[in-house]
């Protein structure tokens, strides 16, 4: 215990908190709440023998303890369920970062809303659905939802006539005025039953909906709705009634030697509607802490709360007592977490366990994990490469062009032996368009990397032998950059060239060390030669589209946005071209006629 916590946990409050613990570099490594801030901090400074491995582990990295006040542990447990998720603390349990979770989202902000799929949720008045795992599953079901309700998928509204959408049936057309705000509300409000699970309650209000449509003599609307109608009938049918009623959530937690995971089965109205799973490298944690950690980060974020929460093991008593209360304020109704013992519900909650280990025998069996840890293969790395410092962030640089033209530059970020997404840059490289130079790309993107750093990181990875690492040394060393690690990786023979030595190093072809760099290196190539390929496609579309009949700047860029390359526009229908925005239907008819007639001009654009 250095001066700093000494002095820290003689002034501790005598009430409800956070506490926040960084290292030696200011960097957070664990956040908590507390009941009681004094009682709880000192905890982790006595009886040290007793604590676990990572508790152990954790104390000998503290530097400083920060901590905040709050007026209840309610507002304590929001509190830490957000810093949680802003800074994601290595010794915290955290799930797999819910950002790359897809969520349906029903603009109800808008007179006339829209349903698509997003990956942020903001504060702005819309209701989003999920977040979802199986990302398949949520496309099929916007594909299902739009092939059911006429709803607009345009972001625009102010247009004199409506789209090719409206003449197929498949919108209604509100930016033409052609449907009331109130008619397409009670559409919007079926879309929403539906997602919520409520398709018993859907089906007497459509049926009413038709009724009254008929006895008004819209026969139409009547029609339109009847097919609504009998579409929610066939999906009802297919769902089958696993319990009397209610809505339930069912978490079930298996363990095995590469993790952990968490499968969650969502019933609504008695009905068993889908299913998320998540998953977790093991540490020493209990079963009951990781269930209460998993409750604070999912249901912090989800989208709606149902009344009973069945869990394998039930989290401690004055944390049950807090969560249930947090919930219930939430979900705006009493909210319970259960422990069932017998009965319907814990059959449930044994399937969903079941289901958990499955999935964990699937993961293992195809070879998706290494017994070996992301954090354990950087250890392994570190210490092969005699680096002073773990290697909690390494940064990895590729070039990527085709003779000299389009040349880009990838920046990848690997944080504790995992992708860090967020943290990846590209870069269109200036300096030597139209000449391969792969030594000065590689100086050019270091410098833009480097000369303005907000975070260093503990290893620099150049994919290429001694000249890129030379070229990119001499850029790092010039910056005043001269205690930042930086190796070069070798592609044919998987050499590792280290500064102000002839001799490579060569890691074990089977060590989970080089298993880790060659994933870091074939991650940082496939963002690069991915961006190449999308500025290359942009640029033969460009060169190829110039040659069609109607087509200016403003088409050219839709027809961009919409298809993304040449062969996605090749295999288009005329209807798919004809929807483009600012596109006609003559004109459509021209781009797919050009992609199918044997021109001169065609041909020599396409060479």
């Amino acid at each position: 215990m250095n001066e700093s916590i000494a002095k820290t946990l003689a002034v501790l409050p005598d009430k409800s908190g956070v506490y926040i613990m960084r290292d030696e570099h200011g960097k957070i490594i664990y956040i908590g709440k507390a009941v009681v801030l004094k009682n709880r901090v000192r905890s982790y400074f006595r009886n040290l023998a007793s604590h676990t491995v990572k508790v152990k582990a954790l104390v000998a990295k503290v530097a400083e303890i920060e901590t905040i006040v709050t007026d209840s542990e309610v507002e304590a447990l929001i509190l830490e369920c957000n810093l949680i998720k802003k800074h994601r603390p290595r010794y915290n349990i955290t799930l797999k970062d819910d950002k790359t979770y897809p969520y349906l989202k029903v603009t109800l902000q808008e007179d006339f809303p829209r349903i698509y799929v997003t990956r942020r949720q903001l504060r702005d008045g819309a209701k989003y659905y999920g977040p979802y795992a199986d990302a398949g599953a949520m496309h099929a079901t916007v594909k299902l939802l739009r092939s059911m309700f006429p709803l607009r998928n345009c972001r625009k509204m102010n247009t004199d006539r409506p789209c090719l959408q409206y003449h197929i049936k498949r919108c209604l057309a509100p930016c033409a005025g052609y449907v009331s705000r109130e008619d397409y509300g009670k559409m919007i409000k079926a879309v929403c039953m539906l997602l919520d699970g409520r398709t018993s309650e859907l089906e007497r209000e459509l049926k009413l909906q038709m009724q009254q449509a008929a006895e008004n003599y819209a026969f139409e609307e009547a029609a339109r709705v009847r097919d609504q109608l009998q579409a929610v009938i066939r999906m009802n049918e297919q769902q089958k009634a696993v319990t009397s009623g209610g809505d339930l959530d069912i978490v079930g937690l298996a363990k095995d030697s590469s993790g952990t995971c968490l499968q969650i089965f969502f019933v609504r109205g008695g009905k068993l509607i889908g299913r998320d799973n998540f998953f977790l490298q093991n540490d020493d944690d209990s079963d009951q802490e990781i269930l209460t950690a998993f409750i604070k980060q999912y249901y912090n974020e989800a989208s709606f709360v149902p009344r009973e929460i069945l869990l394998p093991v039930l989290p401690a008593a004055d944390e049950l007592i807090v969560l249930e209360e947090w919930l219930t304020a939430r979900a705006g109704r009493k909210v319970e977490f259960l422990q069932p013992r017998r009965g319907t519900k814990r059959e449930l909650l044994h399937l969903a366990v079941e289901n958990a280990a499955k999935l964990l025998e699937e993961r293992l069996r195809k070879g998706q994990v290494s017994l070996k840890t992301e954090e354990q293969a950087a250890e392994e790395l570190q210490k092969a490469l005699q680096l002073p410092n773990a290697l909690e962030r390494i940064d990895c640089f590729d070039i990527s062009h085709t003779q000299g033209t389009e040349t880009v530059a990838s920046m990848v970020v690997f944080r504790n032996g995992k992708p860090c997404k967020k943290d990846y840059r590209r870069y269109k490289i200036e300096s030597t368009e139209g000449k391969p130079d792969d030594f000065k790309s590689m100086q050019e993107v270091v410098y833009r990397r480097y000369k303005d750093y907000e975070e260093l990181p503990s290893l620099v990875i150049i994919d290429g032998g001694k000249g890129q690492l030379s070229s990119a040394l001499e850029v790092i060393r010039g910056l005043g950059l001269h205690e930042l690690p930086v190796i070069g990786l070798a592609k044919r023979e998987e050499e590792i060239f280290t500064e102000g030595s002839s001799e490579s190093i060569l890691l074990d072809r089977d060590s989970a060390s080089l298993h880790l760099i060659q994933r870091i290196r074939d991650e940082a190539h496939r963002f690069a030669i991915t961006y190449h390929r999308k500025l290359r496609s942009k640029r033969n579309l460009v060169s190829v589209l110039d040659h069609i009949e109607g087509i200016g700047t403003k088409r050219r860029q839709a027809l961009w946005k919409r298809f993304q390359s040449l062969d996605a526009m090749k295999a288009a229908s005329v209807e798919e071209l004809a929807e483009v925005e600012g596109m006609n239907y003559p004109t459509a008819q021209r781009i797919y006629d050009f992609f199918r007639l044997d021109l001169p001009e065609k041909r020599e654009v396409l060479k």
